[in-house]
C-alpha cells in the first residue's frame, strides 16, 4: 500500500488511523482540512482540488478527509481506500465526550480554543447537529462513490467499529494483507 486514502464522519478516529499509518509505513500524511482552512479562509474548490491534486500525484501517500466531492483526485488515484463506517450513536457519543474534553480545557489545539458551548451543542449548525445531518444525507451518495471507487480498481476497506480498526491495525503491523479482516465494500448501507 503506497497511497491511502482514509475519510468518514467526525470523531471516527481517521486524523488517529492516518497518523498511525504514516508512522508504520513511512509514507507522508496530509489532513485535507489543514489544506483547505487556512488563515484566510476556507480555499476556493478549484485551488482546494489542484493541492490536493498535487499530492496525491506523488508515489507515496496517505491523505485524510471528509471531501467526497475530492473523490476523483483523491479516492481514484489510492491503492486503498478506508472508509470509517461506524453506527451513529457511537459518533455522537464520540463528539460529546470530545467536546466537553475540549470545552473543559484538557485539549490546548486551535480547534479546542475555538470551540464553544454553542458551537458544540447549541446552535443550528453544532457540530452535533451537523454530524447528525450530515451521516444521514451523505451516507447513501457514499455508498455509490465508494463502489464507483472499488470499480476502478481501488481496494475498499470498510470498517465498522473501532473494534475492526483495531484488527486491521493488528494485520497491517504484522505485514499481512490489508484486506483480511475487515468488511469488504458492499453497495448497501
Amino acid at each position: 500500500m503506497r497511497k491511502i486514502a482514509l475519510f468518514g464522519p467526525p470523531a471516527t478516529g481517521k486524523s488517529t488511523l492516518a497518523r498511525w499509518l504514516s508512522a508504520e509505513l513511512g509514507h507522508p500524511h496530509t489532513d485535507l482540512d489543514d489544506l483547505l482552512f487556512t488563515p484566510d479562509g476556507p480555499l476556493p474548490l478549484p485551488e482546494f482540488r489542484r493541492q490536493a491534486g498535487e499530492i496525491t500525484r506523488q508515489d507515496t501517500w496517505i491523505v485524510e478527509g471528509n471531501f467526497s466531492k475530492l473523490a476523483d483526485v483523491v479516492w481514484h488515484r489510492a491503492d486503498v481506500l478506508v472508509w470509517l463506517d461506524f453506527q451513529l450513536p457511537l459518533i455522537m457519543y464520540r463528539i460529546v465526550r470530545r467536546s466537553l474534553y475540549q470545552l473543559t480545557g484538557y485539549e490546548d489545539s486551535p480547534q479546542a480554543r475555538r470551540l464553544t458551548w454553542s458551537k458544540a451543542f447549541f446552535s443550528r449548525r453544532s457540530l452535533l447537529r451537523t454530524a447528525i445531518r450530515k451521516y444521514r444525507n451523505n451516507r447513501p451518495r457514499y455508498v455509490q462513490q465508494v463502489s464507483e471507487t472499488a470499480d476502478q480498481g481501488v481496494k475498499v476497506v470498510r470498517l465498522h467499529s473501532p473494534r475492526e480498526v483495531r484488527r486491521w491495525m493488528e494485520l497491517m503491523k504484522g505485514g499481512e494483507s490489508h484486506s483480511r479482516g475487515a468488511t469488504r465494500h458492499t453497495t448497501g448501507p
